[in-house]
């Protein structure tokens, strides 16, 4: 790859050819018009650099099929490591910076259901144990959060969604069981089966979000989809969708560690299902092949669940 080295303390670091930040926008618009607009270049200028990488790799990086603009397979490679060093380099601009302070950053990015019920404890216990540390920690859906890593916003990311593995380093943060929960008087027995809750109100989050996507993934392993819930409550706040289940206005699909202080507290129970068991499991992950990764193990196990 096209890169300057450059020193700083603990060795060299990688820093990406302006053409390849050029290949990197072409990548994102797939389109060398609206890439030559983003970089305020002009689209000759584009093209030359294209063309520089390709007679540097050795390679052809995009085709045309009609008018549609896509990467062959050496574009893919290229993209993946880009990305990965872009990534890097972020992290480097952030701790050339920390060097000016005396303060160290944390960035990094987690799903709901992570960041608002299962990581808060192992979370302040890390910053108790690091004092020095400024956080930012980003809350959002599975395809949102791998976006920002990508783009360098964050380090690493938690999530509980579906993702192109091959990208990315992984570890598995935990496993946890999927409860049907409602309100202490909703009018459901204790005990059901799948088919007598199609009739009831299901709670769920709203269209595209991780959360949901999962569910459907769950119920389509049952012969269920959403769409044979006719009375659905489609919400964009898990923490609305509690308040909607503890005041009766439906059922939900919860993991158990969302929902324990609720149930603890006499405000939900739980509707067992029969011949249903579901969990699934959240990961730790961050950019495939980044030079951070012994770093980031080091967070996975202060951080672990």
């Amino acid at each position: 790859m096209i890169i300057t080295y450059i020193t700083i303390q603990e060795g060299s670091i990688l820093v990406l050819d302006f053409r390849i930040n050029t290949f990197l926008c072409v990548c994102r618009y797939m389109n060398y018009t609206k890439a030559a607009a983003e970089l305020h270049i002009t689209q000759p200028a584009v093209s030359q650099h294209i063309r520089y990488l390709e007679k540097e790799y050795n390679a052809r990086l995009f085709i045309y099929t009609g008018k549609h603009l896509s990467l062959t397979t050496a574009g893919k490679t290229l993209l993946s490591a880009a990305l990965t060093i872009r990534h890097d380099d972020f992290i480097l601009k952030k701790k050339l910076q920390e060097l000016k302070r005396s303060t160290r950053v944390l960035s990094f990015g987690a799903t709901h259901t992570i960041g608002e019920f299962m990581l808060i404890d192992q979370l302040a216990q890390y910053l108790r144990q690091n004092k020095d540390m400024m956080l930012r920690l980003e809350i959002a859906d599975t395809e949102e959060l791998l976006k920002k890593l990508n783009d360098g916003s964050i380090d690493f990311a938690i999530v509980e969604g579906f993702f192109e593995q091959k990208e990315y380093e992984t570890l598995l943060y935990a496993k946890e069981p999927l409860l049907a929960v409602c309100g202490i008087d909703f009018d459901a027995p204790e005990e059901v089966s799948l088919t007598d809750l199609l009739h009831k109100r299901l709670c769920v989050r709203e269209k595209d979000s991780g959360t949901r996507d999962l569910l459907e993934r769950t119920l389509s392993e049952y012969s269920l989809s959403l769409e044979d819930f006719p009375y659905r409550a489609e919400v964009g706040s898990p923490q609305a969708i509690k308040a909607l289940v503890c005041r009766n206005a439906g059922f939900a699909f919860f993991y158990e560690k969302s929902v324990q202080d609720e149930l603890q507290a006499g405000l939900m129970r739980t509707i067992k299902i029969r011949n249903f068991q579901a969990q699934h499991s959240f990961t730790f992950l961050w950019r495939k092949g980044s030079m951070y990764g012994s770093e980031f193990r080091d967070i996975y196990r202060q951080l672990k669940y």
